[in-house]
């Protein structure tokens, strides 16, 4: 099997602006190709489009807008990790030598259709992702006695960490008082408990070992990737204090890499809502059950930013198809040693965690300098 490198990555600022999605799958691709003089389009044998606005031709689109002329291309779409199933998908055509270069670039709408799983329509008002996670809240909170304030800090940590993060929707800042008192949705989830819908797109240009040197001196290898679809609707949950797929794919990505959570030195959680960050990172060991409202604290207290360092998605905004993308850049950077003011002390392995609708379907991917 090939080694695949993720080796150029592009994107733009998350917005609420009325964007077409052309624009944003075209924009995060330009970004990507200014940024690197030595790629050119001959050089792409794979153009892979991640966005549930499926009703078009994007994938193609994309290549004919770009200048590209792949050997392949088409659209990715799995709800909200849409984004990491692409790069699997990419990494795919390469490790098995159908390819050597493949871009992959995530788009989607603040009015993405994504957002409900329409199979959900029978539960009515329940179909909404406000209330699925209403319900992980609750049975989490009862069962380790979790309070509004431990979930706070999620969301303070993760606003504060946007704030150098120029890519993100919102670099507002929020006292932990503003956070603790926004709007309450529902009995257990307040308006600072959710990530935000927006526009935006990023995209990463993957690599085989034998091409990855003519783009970058700094090459980050995909060394595990685990994914896991247990259903279409949360209902089939047997357990709704934590993310059964999650676990899963977590085991699949350690043991392809040969790595333990002991290794990851950081990590990019999909944090769709505050209680989700706290079962994340448990179900992929990195902390002991019902022992992340304290992490997280410690975390916030002492500036450490090794958990969603660009923010995550409360922090960032989750432009469905374009959030797995981002997460990979992030990971990318770090290991790099270019994330900036975000940037952890020495990284060399990184973890990626992105997920759907209820966290039915998981995707983890663990990532070495």
């Amino acid at each position: 099997m090939n080694k695949v490198a993720v080796v150029a990555y592009g994107g733009i600022k998350f917005s609420r602006d009325n964007i077409p999605i052309e624009s944003l799958l075209l924009s995060a691709t330009k970004n990507l190709f200014d940024q690197n003089s030595k790629l050119d389009q001959k050089d792409v044998d794979v153009v892979l489009v991640s966005t549930n606005d499926n009703s078009k031709y994007l994938s193609a689109i994309l290549a004919e807008l770009s200048g590209i002329e792949p050997k392949i291309a088409h659209t990715v779409e799995s709800l909200c990790n849409s984004g990491t199933n692409a790069a699997v998908s990419a990494f795919s055509y390469i490790s098995a030598g159908l390819a050597e270069v493949a871009l992959v670039v995530g788009a989607d709408r603040f009015d993405s259709p994504g957002q409900i799983l329409q199979w959900d329509n029978s539960r009515g008002e329940y179909k909404h992702p406000i209330y699925w996670a209403s319900i992980f809240t609750k049975a989490y909170k009862r069962k380790f006695e979790t309070t509004n304030e431990e979930l706070t800090y999620v969301a303070a940590k993760n606003h504060r960490n946007a704030k150098n993060n120029p890519f993100a929707f919102s670099n507002k800042s929020f006292s932990f008082d503003e956070l603790m008192n926004s709007k309450i949705l529902t009995n257990d989830l307040r308006m600072s408990d959710c990530s935000r819908p927006c526009s935006g797109g990023s995209a990463i240009l993957l690599a085989s070992e034998n091409m990855a040197r003519k783009f970058t001196d700094k090459p980050v290898w995909i060394s595990g990737i685990g994914q896991k679809t247990m259903s279409a609707g949360f209902t089939k949950n047997k357990n709704i204090s934590n993310m059964i797929s999650t676990q899963k794919a977590a085991k699949i990505a350690f043991d392809m890499s040969h790595l333990k959570p002991d290794n990851v030195d950081f990590a990019e959680i999909h944090d769709a809502f505050t209680v989700c960050e706290f079962m994340a990172l448990e179900d992929l060991g990195l902390v002991q059950r019902g022992k992340s409202a304290q992490y997280v604290k410690n975390l916030f207290e002492t500036n450490n930013m090794k958990i969603n360092p660009r923010g995550g998605l409360i922090g960032s905004g989750h432009p469905l198809g374009a959030t797995g993308i981002a997460q990979i850049i992030e990971v990318v950077q770090q290991l790099q040693g270019t994330a900036g003011k975000r940037q952890i002390n020495n990284p060399s392995v990184g973890l990626v965690h992105n997920m759907s609708a209820a966290a039915t379907s998981s995707t983890v991917l663990l990532l070495k300098s």
